[in-house]
């Protein structure tokens, strides 16, 4: 892969459809455009109506919508031109066709284009991250999040931060290699004063139970409890559709089944678990422990029980009852009474799997842990645990500075922890080490983006 050559790509989802864009960057791109038939000026950043030809068969391959974005205003900072033509796989075929045939052109690697717009300043490394968030946002609470990160919200207050601990830096170096400058030794007390403000900062971002990340990557609740409680009903009931298998035989549910749910535009994925007892074979033993795993990893454990069993919930209670948890009793159709029931504990919410009954309170307490664990807050989340890492760095780093109780010898080594702290949050945006964390951000982006 040459940074030099012209690229292209099929930035719409391929198939067929009734128009696809087809985009091309680099220093190549009008070249690729007289290659293709177009020979007219274009008004740059203005859509013209032009047939594109194969100039080796002397065929036409179809009217296109042309755009043209020269460089740098771009979303690349390259030569840019965009085709917008019918949706048809042949269309969109020979015009790639057409480009591989040319010098110094070829196909894009997945997410290239927005590698380059990095590369070329036009985006910092938070934005790429939203903007592939926002392909793949799910739930408007994540479209929401998304467009704020791709909107450099997060990137700005990281910049921010780093630009006070470079201007503190660059003051305290300035103690240590000018003192002839006789400058006071207030400077030194009024950055650990400042740096002491940026860290606190810095402290209560991370402090966030790592709700940006929950948004982006869903809440995961687990729906664990004894087999025939009615767990696999209930996730069908919720899901208005059969997900799972369901029968009274017990034991049925052997592996872990998911649906993921949008509650008030929050993502949230809901696991039908195995049913917890002494596994009868090695299968229903690996569903079990399946079903441990998963529950002990969820933000919330659904722990469904017979109601009419009250051994048995009582028992399955206190085996998953310590983390955080909702209890639900089932079956509370086939119960006379059950209001006065003594069975119905305090705080239970009671459903009927079968006739649907308490199911929309059951699922406003899930949108009310939901919206709790990842509500969108003033200030931009923490979305990403290559963030939270760096952060934790830096941090380390300022804690060691704050360290410092005199002596030139050890502020100049306090001054070099100063000096990580600030390359730490480079890295975050890419101000500092960009390569060798571009393999690592780009390798989930799709073709074409």
């Amino acid at each position: 892969m040459s940074a030099g050559d012209t690229i292209y790509a099929e930035s719409t989802a391929p198939g067929r459809a009734a128009v696809a864009v087809v985009r091309i960057s680099g220093r190549n791109t009008w070249e690729c455009l007289v290659g293709l038939g177009i020979t007219q000026a274009l008004t740059p950043r203005s859509a013209a109506l032009r047939r594109l030809r194969d100039p080796g068969l002397g065929l036409d391959l179809d009217q296109a919508l042309v755009l043209w974005f020269p460089a740098p205003a771009s979303f690349t900072g390259e030569d840019v031109a965009e085709l917008q033509v019918h949706g048809g796989r042949t269309v969109v075929a020979a015009i790639a066709a057409v480009l591989s045939r040319m010098d110094d052109v070829r196909a894009a690697e997945p997410g290239e284009f927005t590698r380059r717009a990095v590369l070329n300043g036009r985006l910092d490394l938070t934005e790429a991250e939203g903007l592939i968030d926002l392909i793949d946002a799910e739930t408007e609470a994540q479209r929401q999040q998304a467009v704020r990160q791709m909107g450099g919200a997060l990137g700005r207050m990281y910049e921010s931060w780093r630009h006070g601990l470079i201007a503190r830096l660059a003051h305290l170096e300035a103690y240590i290699d000018f003192p002839e400058e006789e400058l006071p030794i207030d400077l030194v007390r009024d950055c650990k004063a400042d740096l002491a403000g940026i860290s606190e900062e810095m402290s209560t971002h991370l402090a966030d139970r790592r709700r940006g990340e929950l948004l982006r990557d869903g809440y995961r609740v687990a729906i664990v409890g004894p087999p025939n409680a009615g767990k696999s009903s209930l996730l069908n009931c919720i899901a208005g559709r059969d997900v799972a298998i369901v029968s009274e035989r017990a034991g049925t549910t052997r592996d872990v089944i998911e649906v993921r749910l949008s509650l008030a535009g929050y993502p949230v994925i809901l696991a039908d678990t195995a049913g917890i007892r002494d596994a009868l074979d090695e299968i229903e033993e690996e569903g079990v422990a399946r079903a441990r795993a998963w529950a002990g990893e969820a933000d919330l454990r659904l722990i469904v029980v017979d109601i009419g069993s009250p051994v048995e919930a009582n028992r399955t209670i206190l085996e998953f009852g310590a983390g955080h948890h909702l209890v639900v009793g089932n079956k509370i159709d086939a119960q006379m009474n059950v209001e006065d029931h003594p069975r119905a504990l305090e705080g239970m919410i009671l459903v009927s799997a079968t006739t649907g009954a308490g199911v929309l309170e059951l699922l406003d307490r899930l949108k009310d842990e939901a919206v709790a664990s990842m509500g969108v807050g003033e200030a931009p989340a923490l979305t990403r645990e290559r963030h939270r890492a760096a952060l934790s760095d830096c941090v380390g780093a300022l804690t060691r500075f704050h360290g410092w109780s005199g002596g030139e010898e050890r502020l100049e080594l306090a001054v070099e922890d100063l000096r990580r702290a600030a390359d730490a949050l480079g890295r975050i945006t890419g101000k500092t080490d960009v390569e060798e964390l571009l393999d690592v951000i780009f390798r989930d982006f799709c073709i074409g983006k």
